[in-house]
């Protein structure tokens, strides 16, 4: 049921997801450190999982610009790092750039997954 609702899904509501996601991401990585945010505990799977999401709604959204989208979400995470090296108490790291990246990759397999699953079920026996 829920992959006949994620296929029936139209690319216009998977652009206000990823949009709506980007935005989430970008609000929650440049909030002051004081305020209580959710958390998986540790900072890199934070970037991970983050990622893996915008990745995952990103290739839903536009799924004939794979390679735009997955190079303009790894620019994305670069660009928050800078972004964060200018609020004064945040700060930019290399390892939060790659924690990224892996989880792009991470929402990139899901999304291929996803893909390949749903064409094998339309597949006649």
């Amino acid at each position: 049921m829920l992959r006949q609702t994620l296929r029936s899904t139209s690319a216009a509501a998977w652009r206000l997801a990823f949009w709506g996601c980007a935005v989430a991401v970008l609000t929650l990585c440049l909030l002051p450190p004081t305020v209580h945010l959710p958390s998986t505990g540790w900072d890199k799977a934070n970037h991970a999982l983050a990622f893996a999401v915008l990745a995952l709604l990103g290739l839903l959204a536009h799924p004939v610009r794979r390679p735009q989208v997955v190079w303009g979400l790894l620019a994305y995470g670069a660009l928050i790092e800078v972004l964060q090296s200018f609020t004064g108490y945040r700060s930019a790291e290399w390892l939060d750039l790659a924690a990224d990246g892996v989880g792009i990759v991470l929402g990139w397999l899901v999304a291929r997954w996803w893909g390949a699953s749903a064409t094998q079920q339309r597949e006649p026996a």
